[in-house]
């Protein structure tokens, strides 16, 4: 792998994604988890009102309460009547419904689907299973309305997707038939692999993933918030796992991929190998993102019209 290394870590080649990172960096510091809860809020809203993009053409949305608030995406075309259920990344701290809505619309454009983003309560105000408690009591009154549901979650996101794709296993719900999870964190032993090859990773360090753990208070041993800790993970949907490989949280996604695999379960994985965490907001500016964008709206296309 053609890699750079500096006094702080390793850093991709690819121009756009270099140019990305200085963006980004200007609007949310790399130590920004020193920062009061307030502060990583506010400068969280203005990175991602500097990447926000117009919505694509003809698409709709409406703002509900389903269990707890949630956004509604409907596109101009639609290929399939399966509901995409989007969870949004930012580490359970930061993070809301305008943070990733650009996001959402493209995905529920790209795949023809209708799209329920979801608001679920943050940390450290809420802790753990808040958030896994108002994502499965929206899940359970999508599926108790018959719809055919694909996870989706980015980051702290992709965690709580991969757990209630466990939860609904095991609590005997049907209709979930995909999960797709994006530079996930999936409960990793944050000594070993890719938390120490790429502990000081630009976007994302090691010792955020540390903070993220330690003020969400989920028990160590519980799955559902260690989804690697699961320890059977046969009967669950199909997968698509994207993961950047200039990020602490990349052999999570591999681990996962491996262990769904070894149960029986279909599974893609995609490793983007000049990514860094948080990449989707670059994939308007960066060729690398571009592709990986594509890759992953194709994916959920796939698995929403139940064509893995």
């Amino acid at each position: 792998m053609d890699t750079a290394s500096s006094e702080t870590g390793p850093y991709p080649k690819e121009p756009e994604i270099l140019e990305f990172l200085r963006v980004c960096d200007s609007f949310y510091p790399p130590d920004a988890v020193n920062a009061s809860i307030g502060q990583q809020r506010a400068w969280y809203d203005a990175l991602c009102a500097r990447f926000d993009r117009p919505l694509p053409h003809g698409l709709t949305f409406q703002d509900q309460m389903l269990f707890v608030p949630v956004r509604r995406y409907r596109p101009v075309t639609i290929r399939t009547e399966t509901v995409l259920l989007y969870l949004h990344g930012g580490g359970f701290v930061v993070g809301s419904l305008d943070s990733h809505h650009a996001i959402c619309a493209e995905i529920a454009d790209h795949a023809g689907a209708e799209l329920v983003s979801v608001d679920y309560r943050l940390a450290p105000e809420h802790v753990w299973p808040a958030q896994t408690d108002d994502c499965f009591g929206v899940l359970k009154q999508l599926l108790g309305q018959g719809n055919r549901i694909v996870l989706i979650g980015d980051s702290a996101g992709g965690n709580l997707a991969a757990g209630l794709a466990l939860r609904a296993r095991d609590e005997g719900f049907s209709g979930v038939i995909g999960q797709v999870l994006i530079y996930p964190s999936l409960g990793g032993d944050l000594v070993s692999g890719s938390y120490v090859d790429m502990a000081q990773a630009p976007g994302l360090a090691t010792a955020d993933v540390a903070y993220y753990r330690a003020i969400l208070k989920a028990p160590g041993d519980e799955p559902v918030a260690h989804p690697l800790l699961a320890y059977d993970l046969a009967g669950l949907p199909p997968a698509y796992i994207t993961v950047a490989h200039f990020d602490p949280l990349r052999d999570d996604g591999h681990l996962y991929a491996e262990r769904l695999k070894q149960a029986g379960v279909e599974v893609s994985l995609r490793e983007e190998p000049q990514m860094v965490h948080a990449w989707l907001r670059a994939r308007h500016t960066s060729h690398g993102a571009r592709e990986g964008f594509q890759a992953l709206c194709e994916a959920v296309g796939r698995l929403a019209e139940n064509l893995q």
